[in-house]
């Protein structure tokens, strides 16, 4: 049944299509990155490909989130077929320590080398950020260029808001990159977010012209898999029958792991049957580990594949987002798409105010708990592990939601119908 629903809605894209563009998508992060944007891209891409669109994408080299070249890869440049879409990696700086000075250099080394690729004569160019900087040579490359390149930018990350809410940047550096990043984006023919609540500070604080924003929201990126045996699972990664909570993605600043560590130091203090675990990689996964060094009770797991990944979400009794307190409107993390789908009670330690905790509510899948407080959160993960009503009913909840609300077929006939009013753009 599962096939044939899958054909019918590949069936039903392919005729929504009504003339077939040429599009170049631009983005520093691609398949095999795990985690992060990557998906996004890779799924839009292949999608878009199936549709009947002849697609290029222009890509960095895999480094996120360990921050560091995957193997297998070298040299200048690499093209590839990757399921069906052309993709050509262009080498540029990969920084051993993340800081805004290095992030620049990053993005900047994308961006050169983005000025003097081949485009591939597209229809379109869609353009994704961050990476910010790479974005503005891209943008100026198609004003100064032969002919007039229609360029779209989809804004998953929010820079300036984000020197805002995490405290890296100074009051004047922030000033500097809100007119910088205002100035990129009113560039651009057309901008799409993926969060309504980008849309109004594009507007308001960016001085993009609300028309020329769309809200096309993220989706589930994870292919359903008809049995997961979870008992097999728990037991691979050396699960017992503790309460595991599950924190699965980027291990970086705006996470704020350290709760997450005192958590489970609390949990060591008390004897609770409880098991934190990250799962994933980042440029803070070292400094993390240190943190924890005499706590017993959490554990980490490197990336996993998709198929892998998959299993160790559904595997766990809760899962957790855990967030830098201040962190508001920055970004919509990413794994929540999968939390959703996997049916489990979802805990997020979060401001009240955030996009974050409006997902949480939009889907009443979860509960929302103060950041930067473990006790709180060993609390919660108690009261879920002794009330399985509550659990069962908050992943239903999770369930339904991704399934109405964050169907990747959706998502993507938005997408394809929103580049199509790009190309014809005046």
């Amino acid at each position: 049944m599962e096939g044939t629903s899958r054909a019918r809605d590949t069936a039903t894209l392919v005729c929504v299509t009504h003339q077939n563009l040429r599009i170049t998508i631009v983005g520093l992060n691609y398949a095999p990155e795990p985690t992060g944007i990557a998906p996004y891209t890779t799924r839009l891409a292949e999608m878009l490909v199936t549709e009947g669109h002849i697609v290029h994408v222009l890509t960095g080299y895999p480094h996120y989130p360990e921050w560091k070249l995957q193997d297998g890869y070298s040299g200048w440049q690499k093209t590839e077929i990757v399921n069906s879409v052309k993709v050509k990696r262009l080498r540029h700086f990969i920084p051993n320590r993340l800081s805004n000075v290095n992030r620049m250099h990053l993005e900047l080394s994308f961006g050169v080398r983005l000025l003097f690729a081949r485009w591939h004569r597209p229809d379109v160019v869609l353009i994704v950020s961050p990476s910010l900087f790479a974005t503005a040579l891209v943008l100026l490359r198609s004003k100064i260029g032969i002919g007039r390149t229609l360029t779209g930018v989809w804004v998953q990350d929010i820079y300036s808001r984000g020197l805002e809410e995490t405290g890296t940047g100074s009051s004047l550096q922030t000033r500097i990159m809100k007119k910088f990043e205002g100035l990129v984006f009113r560039s651009a023919t057309k901008v799409t977010v993926i969060h309504k609540r980008f849309r109004k500070y594009l507007v308001n604080d960016l001085g993009v012209k609300y028309e020329d924003i769309g809200v096309i929201g993220n989706w589930t990126h994870l292919k359903k898999r008809h049995q997961i045996d979870r008992e097999s699972t728990r037991l691979e990664l050396g699960w017992g029958n503790e309460t595991v909570v599950l924190h699965a993605g980027n291990m970086g600043v705006k996470q704020a792991l350290g709760n997450v560590v005192n958590a489970a130091r609390a949990a060591d203090d008390s004897s609770s049957n409880v098991r934190f675990v990250l799962l994933g990689g980042g440029n803070q996964k070292d400094r993390i580990q240190e943190l924890s060094s005499d706590v017993d009770r959490i554990q980490f797991i490197s990336p996993l594949s998709d198929e892998a990944f998959q299993a160790a979400l559904h595997a766990a009794d809760i899962l957790l987002v855990n967030e830098m307190s201040g962190l508001r409107e920055m970004a919509v993390p990413s794994k929540l798409t999968s939390y959703f789908s996997a049916g489990l009670p979802i805990i997020a330690a979060t401001e009240h105010d955030s996009t974050t905790a409006g997902e949480i509510e939009s889907s009443e899948a979860g509960v929302r708990i103060a950041p930067d407080r473990p006790d709180e959160l060993l609390e919660v993960v108690l009261k879920l592990a002794n009330d399985p009503a509550l659990s069962q009913k908050l992943g239903r909840a999770g369930k339904l939601y991704a399934e109405n609300a964050l169907s990747e077929e959706a998502a993507i006939i938005k997408y394809s119908a929103w580049l199509r009013d790009l190309a014809t753009a005046k």
